[in-house]
Parts: C-alpha cells; sequence; structure tokens
C-alpha cells in the first residue's frame, strides 16, 4: 500500500495535468488559416440563423437595413414561401407531376442557396450591422444554436487538435495507456476484493450464528457492562465531536483555499482574456496594413503593367515599321541579287570567251612561230646548199690535178 500510494498520485497529478485547459494560441499560419476560416464559417451560420427572424420581423429592421438588403429577404422570403408549398403540394400528385416537383424543387433549392450567399454577402459587407441586428435580436434555443454550438465545440477541439504536437500526442496515447491498464488492474484487484469480501461474509455469519449462542450467554454480561459501556460511549462521544470540530475547520480552511484559487484562477483568465484581445487587435491592425500592402502592390503592379503595355506597342509599332522596311529591303536585295547573278553569268561568258580567243591566239601564235622558223630554216638551206655543191666539186678537180703530175 506504500509503494501504490505515489503510483496513484503520480497517476491522478497526470490525469489533472493532462485535463487542465491549456493556453490556444496558433503557432502556424496553417493553424491560423484553418481556425480562420471555422471563425469565419461560425460567423455565417450565426448570420443565418438570423435571417428568418429578421423576415419574421422585417418592418421592424427596414431602416436599419436598408433597401437592398430589404428586397434580398424579401425575395427570400418569397422563395421560402414557394417551396414549402411545393413540398405541401407534393405529396398528392401522380408521377409525371412528381417529377416536375422535383426538377422544380431543385430549381428553387438552388435559387435559395443563392439567395442565402447573397444575404450573407450583404451583412458581411457590413460588420456594424451585424452586431446590431445580434444585440438586437434575442436568441433562443433552436436547431441551429444546437448546431452552431456544436460547430463551436468542433472548432475548439480542432484548435486543440492543431495545437498537439506529436510528442504529446504520444504522451497523452502512452498515459491513457496506462490508465486503461491501471483501471484493469484495480478491476482485477475489485474482483478478488469482492471475492474475498463474499468469503469473508459467508464466515463471518457462520461465526454470528455461532456466535448467537455465545450472545444469549453473554447478555447478563452485557448488562454488568452496560454501566462501563455508557461512560465509554459518553467518551467517544466528547472525542467524535471534537475530531467533528477539527474537520469542519479543516474543511472550511480548504473552502477558503478553494475559493481563493477560484479567484486567481479567474483573475489569470481575465488577464489572459485582454491579453488575447491586444493581440486580436494587433493582428487585426497588421491584417489592416498588409492588406493595405497588397492593395499599394496591386496598383503599382497595374501601373507598372500599364507602361510596359505602352513600351510594348511603341516596341511593336516600330518592330513592324522595321519589318515593313526589311521586307522591301528583302526585295530589293533579291533584284540586286537576280542582277548580281546576272552580271557575274555574263562575266563569266565574257571571261569563257577571253580564254577561248587568248587560247586561239596563243595557238596560232605558236603555229605562225612554227612556220615562220620553219620557213626560215628552209631559206637558210636553200642559201648554203649551192654553196655545198661548188665546194664539193672544186676538191675533185684539184685531186685529178695531182695524179696528172
Amino acid at each position: 500500500k506504500g509503494m501504490a500510494a505515489p503510483e496513484k498520485a503520480t497517476t491522478v497529478l497526470n490525469a489533472i495535468k493532462m485535463s487542465e485547459p491549456r493556453q490556444l494560441k496558433p503557432n502556424s499560419i496553417e493553424t491560423e488559416r484553418i481556425i480562420t476560416v471555422l471563425d469565419e464559417t461560425i460567423a455565417k451560420l450565426e448570420l443565418s440563423s438570423l435571417v428568418p427572424r429578421i423576415i419574421d420581423s422585417l418592418d421592424r429592421f427596414v431602416d436599419m437595413l436598408g433597401p437592398e438588403i430589404t428586397n434580398q429577404l424579401t425575395e427570400h422570403q418569397k422563395l421560402s414561401t414557394e417551396m414549402q408549398h411545393l413540398l405541401s403540394s407534393a405529396a398528392g400528385e401522380n408521377t409525371v407531376s412528381a417529377k416536375e416537383q422535383r426538377s422544380r424543387l431543385c430549381l428553387l433549392d438552388q435559387r435559395l442557396k443563392g439567395s442565402v450567399r447573397n444575404i450573407l454577402r450583404l451583412l458581411l459587407a457590413n460588420p456594424s450591422l451585424c452586431q446590431a441586428l445580434k444585440y438586437e435580436i434575442q436568441t433562443r434555443e433552436s436547431p441551429a444554436e444546437v448546431f452552431i454550438k456544436a460547430f463551436r465545440e468542433f472548432r475548439n477541439l480542432m484548435l486543440e487538435r492543431l495545437l498537439t504536437s506529436p510528442v504529446e500526442e504520444k504522451e497523452k496515447t502512452r498515459f491513457m495507456k496506462d490508465l486503461s491498464l491501471q483501471i484493469e488492474k484495480n478491476t482485477e484487484a475489485i474482483t478478488a476484493l469482492r471475492a474475498e469480501l463474499a468469503a469473508a461474509t459467508w464466515t463471518r455469519e457462520e461465526e454470528i450464528h455461532k456466535k448467537d449462542n455465545e450472545i444469549k450467554i453473554l447478555k447478563s454480561s452485557m448488562q454488568e457492562l452496560t454501566e462501563a459501556c455508557k461512560t465509554d460511549i459518553q467518551q467517544m462521544k466528547e472525542e467524535g465531536e471534537k475530531q467533528q470540530k477539527e474537520e469542519l475547520q479543516a474543511a472550511q480552511a480548504r473552502c477558503a483555499r478553494l475559493r481563493q484559487d477560484v479567484q486567481q484562477l479567474g483573475a489569470q483568465l481575465h488577464a489572459l482574456v485582454l491579453e488575447h484581445r491586444e493581440s486580436e487587435l494587433a493582428l487585426r491592425k497588421r491584417k489592416c496594413r498588409v492588406e493595405m500592402e497588397i492593395m499599394n502592390w496591386v496598383q503599382k503592379y497595374d501601373t507598372d503593367m500599364a507602361e510596359k503595355q505602352a513600351e510594348y506597342e511603341e516596341l511593336n509599332a516600330a518592330y513592324a515599321k522595321e519589318k515593313a522596311q526589311l521586307s522591301l529591303l528583302t526585295e530589293k536585295h533579291a533584284m540586286l541579287l537576280q542582277e548580281y547573278s546576272q552580271i557575274q553569268e555574263e562575266r563569266r561568258i565574257r571571261q569563257e570567251k577571253e580564254e577561248r580567243e587568248l587560247e586561239e591566239l596563243n595557238t596560232k601564235t605558236r603555229a605562225a612561230t612554227c612556220i615562220q622558223a620553219f620557213w626560215r630554216g628552209y631559206l637558210v638551206r636553200s642559201v648554203f646548199k649551192p654553196k655545198k655543191k661548188k665546194k664539193g666539186k672544186g676538191k675533185g678537180k684539184g685531186k685529178g690535178k695531182k695524179a696528172k703530175k
């Protein structure tokens, strides 16, 4: 029992720690976006639940709502009346008309949804009007309010779920497993103790039955002890009253401590609410500042795009002009190229002709040279040929004269 007491105390402390409400602050952009979507959905649900009550008291809120919202609410009331009329008259129709009724119901359903979206869009565009309507219209318990309350609980559960880290989730799961194991052990122990109690009760009943006889015998002796018991009882009463007073004082002190703790927790809650409101105000200011920056960037983007578009149009016009000039120059270049090719062809033909004439001239010159050389050789041979003959005759005459001598 001494070992079990610290474990039980630790389990109780862990359970209290797990059940304590944590400071729920979004820790990421995704969490903020999810919570923002859920909060906007809750606001739209609240406004949607106010629409039937506004329509019921439309004459009262005409000046507050304005003509556009009033006309939209009147149109929505007409659509709702038509839908109810169709639903009431759809029971006693045949099959063909039932199909037509279903098609008309689908069409009316779409129109009703569009009407609700338009009403919510117009109301959300005027936050002060939404606050005034919530203040003017008294809330009553209705299925819509029950659904909105359940949706708020879902939003808080989703926020706690998103803010629970994987380590905390594992620790919580492990704690729940340990708790279930402890419960199983306690159940087994209770079952065993109940069995022991039943056995002890049965044994005790037997003992009581046995002791009834002894009691009869001891009654006489008990009468003698009555006097002594009275004094003991008086003493026990006094001790009991004293103990009761002490426990009452301890309970009063405990209640005072609990009241003090409640006051401290209330002060902490108030401080947390103020802190959260300040952080919400800061975030709203930051959101407005970011929206203004986005709007300025969008305007700057539009201005830059307009300048770029004008510059593009100027460059496109210059490009078209240069392209037209290029096409003209291309045509002129093609004509000049054709003329150049013709000139080159004429030059080539003339050059070939000159080369042939030059070659023919060279051939003729060589032929004339050969002919002239041949002719000169012929003339030289014809001149020297008679001289050789005369010389040969003179030599023969000389030899004859010597022989005669």
